[in-house]
C-alpha cells in the first residue's frame, strides 16, 4: 500500500514546464529513491509535497487523503539548502523548531536529550549555530526533522557535509526509522547511498519519470548473463587465447590481489553458470566469477542517454 500518491501532477514557470504529468507511488514502510540530473524537476515535486507550492494539474494523495494544510506535521522534510539560525544556540533552536511542528516543550526537549546522546551531540545543547562546522549543523537539523516522528521523511542530500563516519551514523539512523515504519524519499546524486538505502527509485528527466519501480526488479530486467571473471593462471597470455576459443570473452579489469586473466564472459540463455565455472576451473584457479549486476549508476546513465535519443 501506498504512503504517498502523486497522479498525473504538472507545474510550469512561466513557459518552462518544470513537471509534466508526474505520477508516482511510494510504498509505506520504503525508501523511496527521488533521482534525476539537475533541473530535472525533483525539487519542483519536493515543493508540492510539502505544500510549498501548488500543482497546475493533478493530485497528491498522503496515507488515502488528499494532501491538505494539515498534513504539514506528518511531513519531516530536511532540504539541500539548511536553514537554522546561526546566531541561536542549538538547544533553543531545535526546541524552537519542534514546537512549529506541534510537539509540547516538555515532549520535544525530552525527545531532543534521547536524540542527543544517541548521536553523542549533547556537550553542543549551549553552542551557537555558528561556532558548528557544515557537519555538525547538519546533525542537528536532521534531528528537528525527524523528531516529531512524521509519516512521511523527505531528504535532499541528506549526507552533503558529513565525513565518512557520520555518513555512515545518519544512514544506520534513516534504516532505523524505515524500520520502526517511517516512509522516506530520498533525493541523492549519490549513486552509492542509493544502492544502500532504497527500496524503490524513480527516475526523472526533462520535468518526466522515465523510470520507476523496485529497485531489485529493475536490476533484474537489465540483467545481460554476463560474468567478470578472474584467473590466476602461469601463462595468462595462452590461457587467454585457450579459454577464447570455447567462450564469447571479452577483456575486462577489476581489482584484485590475484595475478593471472580478467575477462567477461557472455553466457547464453542455454549455458549453465555451475558447469562453464567448472569449465573454466581446468585453465587455473578462478579467484573471481560474478555475475554483471547493473549498478544504480548504471541504470541511471543508460537511462538518461536512452531518453535523450
Amino acid at each position: 500500500m501506498a504512503l504517498l500518491e502523486v497522479n498525473e501532477v504538472s507545474k510550469s514557470f512561466g513557459d518552462f514546464a518544470a513537471l509534466d504529468r508526474v505520477s508516482l507511488s511510494v510504498p509505506k514502510g520504503s525508501i523511496f529513491g527521488l533521482l534525476g540530473p539537475n533541473g530535472a524537476g525533483k525539487t519542483t515535486l519536493i515543493r508540492i509535497v510539502n505544500q510549498i507550492t501548488m500543482p497546475d494539474q493533478g493530485s497528491v494523495f498522503l496515507d488515502g487523503s488528499p494532501l491538505a494544510p494539515n498534513h504539514i506535521s506528518d511531513i519531516g522534510y530536511l532540504p539541500e539548502e539548511r536553514g537554522l539560525y546561526k546566531s541561536m544556540r542549538v538547544g533553543e533552536q531545535a526546541l524552537y523548531l519542534a514546537q512549529l511542528k506541534g510537539m509540547p516543550k516538555s515532549e520535544a526537549k525530552a525527545q531532543l536529550k534521547v536524540w542527543f546522546e544517541r548521536l553523542e551531540i549533547g556537550h553542543w545543547w549551549d553552542k551557537k549555530i555558528q561556532e558548528l562546522s557544515k557537519g555538525m549543523a547538519q546533525k542537528i537539523q536532521f534531528v528537528v526533522t525527524v523528531l516529531h516522528l512524521p509519516k512521511l521523511l523527505i531528504f535532499d542530500e541528506p549526507f552533503s557535509g558529513f565525513d565518512p563516519i557520520n555518513a555512515q551514523v545518519i544512514q544506520k539512523e534513516i534504516l532505523r526509522l524505515r524500520d520502526e515504519g517511517a516512509t522516506v524519499i530520498f533525493s541523492t546524486h549519490r549513486m552509492e547511498s542509493v544502492e544502500e538505502l532504497c527500496d524503490h527509485i524513480a527516475l526523472v528527466h526533462q520535468s518526466k519519470i522515465i523510470l520507476d519501480g523496485n529497485l531489485t526488479e529493475i536490476k533484474r530486467a537489465h540483467l545481460s548473463n554476463r560474468y567478470k571473471v578472474g584467473v590466476e593462471c602461469a601463462d595468462p597470455e595462452q590461457t587467454l587465447k585457450a579459454i577464447g576459443e570455447k567462450f564469447d570473452i571479452v577483456p575486462s579489469t577489476f581489482k584484485s590481489v590475484y595475478k593471472g586473466v580478467q575477462f567477461s564472459l557472455q553466457l547464453s540463455e542455454k549455458d549453465n553458470p555451475n558447469e562453464v565455472l567448472t569449465g573454466l576451473s581446468h585453465y587455473g584457479m578462478i579467484y573471481h566469477f560474478v555475475a554483471e549486476v547493473p549498478t544504480a549508476n548504471d541504470l541511471f546513465v543508460q537511462a538518461i542517454n536512452q531518453d535523450k535519443r
